[in-house]
């Protein structure tokens, strides 16, 4: 992990030669860290901050309130940008590149949002909250991240989750304990058609599951069956007759036919574990 002054001098460069910062803010801990190190270092300096939150059903209902509320906090000019990526960014059929067009069609509609509001004559810097340990995971996303010219500077610091959390706790970010939420398409498998319907059962049920007091939460559905994944060390509660009731008639309620725990437990990327067996 880079010293903190060497991440703050990071930003300070950035603020000392762009007219304007915008960062791709999804309210998560990467992007709020982003945020707050872009909005201190450009306090006072006349540089305009941007936060700018994709609202779209491909991620959890609701997760584009608290992102307004802190920019606000921050002194950052917050901006939502409506993207309905199934049918824009064409992945309907959840192929297996999703994720490169998903954030080609997503970056280029916060460049497109930002640069309408700015004038041409000034400059103009992307960021978004990619860190160090995205980079040792599948994550073809990059790639458009890469073309569209978007700055990772999480990533350039070599900081990793872990880094990025202690640093928001530092920093009081609300977001520091807050769990991953990434799409809510990574829970299908790939080459599985998806629906806006299907995305907001798997929502609905995640959202029950968390209500109940577990961390981390994924609802991975191969057709009729859904594969649940909580942190291992929640695998002995959910046992439970009782909480496992709970979560079944849940889940059955939602029209989910078949219920299975994985005994593995909650992994990022599990998903992608039908690539890995491809190569062999």
């Amino acid at each position: 992990m880079s010293e903190p002054q060497e991440i703050k001098g990071l930003f300070a460069a950035y603020a000392g030669e762009y007219d304007n910062i915008a960062v791709a803010y999804s309210g998560g801990v990467d992007s709020a860290v982003v945020l707050r190190l872009t909005a201190e270092a450009a306090a006072g300096s006349g540089v305009r901050v941007f936060a700018v939150t994709v609202c779209t059903s491909l991620h959890p209902a609701g997760e584009w309130q608290e992102p307004q509320q802190s920019a606000a906090v921050l002194g950052a000019i917050h901006r939502l940008v409506d993207v309905d990526e199934l049918r824009e960014a064409g992945i309907e059929n959840n192929p297996v590149n999703r994720c490169y067009l998903c954030k080609k069609t997503i970056f280029e509609r916060i460049k497109r949002a930002v640069l309408e509001e700015v004038p041409e004559s000034e400059r103009t810097l992307f960021l978004d909250g990619t860190n160090a340990d995205d980079l040792k995971e599948y994550r073809p996303g990059l790639k458009a991240v890469a073309e569209l010219g978007i700055v990772s500077p999480l990533a350039a610091a070599g900081l990793t989750k872990a880094d990025v959390r202690r640093l928001a706790a530092e920093y009081g970010l609300s977001a520091a304990q807050k769990p991953s939420m990434p799409c809510l398409i990574t829970r299908i498998p790939y080459g599985q058609p998806v629906d806006y319907e299907l995305l907001r059962r798997i929502d609905e049920g995640e959202q029950f599951i968390r209500g109940r007091g577990y961390y981390n939460v994924r609802l991975r559905c191969h057709g009729s069956i859904v594969r649940l994944e909580v942190d291992a060390a929640d695998l002995p509660r959910l046992a439970q007759p009782e909480e496992r009731r709970a979560v079944i008639d849940c889940l059955k309620g939602l029209g989910f036919g078949y219920i299975t725990l994985d005994l593995e437990g909650f992994r990022s990327g599990s998903m992608d574990v039908s690539l890995k067996l491809k190569a062999f």
